[in-house]
Parts: structure tokens; sequence; C-alpha cells
């Protein structure tokens, strides 16, 4: 409800009003006011109008109205109320409540599935191999196992070859005495007692080794009265030993010997050696006095 109230908007300046004046005053006054009541019951009168004007009418407005719905009623009337009529579509875009009644079910929608193995591609080249990590400790020996039955005999096999044996051996002397004439001064042999394959030259006084292996060398000579036997058996142009005699007014026999590992065109010889005083060895045409000696003890290839 509004009220309009109105003002005039003359001012009427504060003078001695006369009679007459008092009178338009009073007559104006009077017309505003039922103006003013006019304009209230306008206002008032569609408020006034609404509520029931007595116990009766109450009575009658009550009994018009339809009586509470429960729960199940007030959805099934939403729902018609709501739902779209026969021979009406649905509308497009419209929302729905999960606790209405009749909400449609969507299907879901699966999901594409890809097949890796169209995908796959051709198999790469090896790579390089990793470095070699570090070596664990060494374990503790299991204990020795039971021995096994013993098995059947073996069926005899085919013969073998002939076994290869190796061999080399030389003896060679000399008949004439020989005297130092200068200080390094080999020794020739002219007497050849045995002299398998030819490995000892006469020419060079020398043995030449063609099977490798350990070999036995005997050197043998006869001194000379007041006179000094000093000489070496060499190999390769090293001195390997000595035999050696003072000098003495009696000739004797003296002797060396040793072993020797040769390998292939390895040379062996005796060498007489000039010393301070006169270096000589004793023989004669009717006894051979001086030898020298070789043999093969253990070839090299053997185990």
């Amino acid at each position: 409800m509004s009220i309009v109230f109105l003002k005039d908007s003359l001012e009427v300046p504060l003078r001695p009003m006369s009679g007459r004046a008092r009178g338009n005053m009073g007559s104006r006054g009077l017309r505003l006011g039922l103006a003013s009541c006019l304009l209230l019951a306008f206002a008032c009168g569609p408020v006034l109008g609404r509520a029931p004007r007595g116990p009766q009418e109450l009575q009658e407005q009550e009994g018009t109205e339809e009586p509470p719905l429960d729960h199940a009623e007030r959805d099934e009337k939403n729902h018609e109320k709501y739902s779209p009529r026969q021979g009406e579509d649905e509308p497009a875009s419209r929302c729905f409540r999960c606790c209405d009644p009749g909400t449609p079910v969507f299907q879901a929608v699966p999901v594409p599935q890809i097949n890796i193995t169209i995908l796959k591609g051709e198999k790469g080249d090896r790579g390089d191999r990793g470095l070699q990590g570090k070596y664990g400790k060494t374990g503790s020996a299991g204990a020795r196992g039971h021995t096994g039955p013993k098995g059947q005999k073996g069926s005899m096999g085919a013969p073998g070859d002939r076994c290869k044996n190796h061999y080399a051996a030389f003896s060679v002397g000399r008949k004439k005495p020989l005297h130092s004439n200068d200080y390094y001064q080999t020794v020739i042999f002219d007497t050849e007692f045995v002299n398998l394959y030819g490995h000892f030259n006469m020419f060079t006084g020398k043995f030449y080794c063609y099977v490798p292996g350990i070999y036995f060398f005997t050197l043998n000579v006869h001194t000379w009265n007041q006179k000094e036997t000093y000489l070496h058996i060499m190999k390769n142009g090293e001195e390997v030993v000595i035999l050696f005699a003072q000098v003495s007014d009696r000739s004797i026999m003296q002797s060396q010997s040793l072993m020797l590992e040769l390998r292939d065109q390895d040379e062996v010889w005796v060498r007489l050696f000039k010393g301070e005083r006169e270096n000589a060895i004793f023989s004669d045409e009717f006894d051979t006095y001086i030898t020298f000696s070789g043999y093969l003890v253990k070839h090299a290839l053997e185990p």
C-alpha cells in the first residue's frame, strides 16, 4: 500500500490577514482535506478487499482448498505436469534430476581400443656390450662327491701310429797334440767315433743342434808336463764351463762334463785359451788322449 502526501508548493508570507482572508483560507483547507481522504480511499481499497469479511467466508474458502498430497502423489503430479504430452517431442536441452522417476538412462559409450601390434616397429640392432662387472669373492670348495660305479669295459680301439723317437748323439777324438798359438783357438777333432745324422761338423769342430732339448756333454784331455791346460766349453760364443790344470812335473787326465738345454741351430764347441804361460794338450798318433762327446737326454716336445 502506498500513501501520497500532497504539499502546497506555494509560500505564503507571514503577515496579518484580514477577516476575508481568513475565510478564504478556511475553505481552501477544507478542500485539501477532502482531497487527501479520497486519495487514501483509492489506495487502501484493494488491500482491504483481500481480507475475509467474516468466519463464514473463511469456512467457505477452506472448503474449496484441495487436501495436502503425500510425497509419492506429489512426485507423480510433478511428473505429469513437466513430462511432455503424447505426440509432443521431448525438448533437446532439458535438465533431469536423479531423484525424478523416469529419468532416462544413458548408455556408456565404449572407449575405442587401439591394436598395439600394428604399431610395433622393426627390431633394432643389438647394442654394444657393457663393461664387465667386478669379480665376486671366491666361494669355498664343496665337499667331494661319492665315487660312482665302475663303467663297463670299452671296445678295443684302432692301432695307433708308431712311436716317434728323437735321437741326437756324437763322440769325436783328437790324436795330435795342440799348442796355443793365439788367445782363442778352436779345437779341431780328427777322429769320429759316433756322429748320428752328421750333427757334428768335423771341419769346424762344432756341434749344431737340430733336435731341441736337453743334452749331456763331456770333455776329456791329457795335460802336458810343465805346461798349463786351459780350455772352455762354448755355447754360441759364450764361455759355459772351464777345464783347467796347473803346471805339473807329471801329465794327468782331466775331464769336465755338464748338461745344456739347446734350441734349434745352437752351437757347442771346445776352445783353447792362451794364458800367461804356455797352454797345451797332449796326444799322439798311436793313442787318442782327447775326446769330446754329447747326446740328447730329453726332447723339448716331450712332456
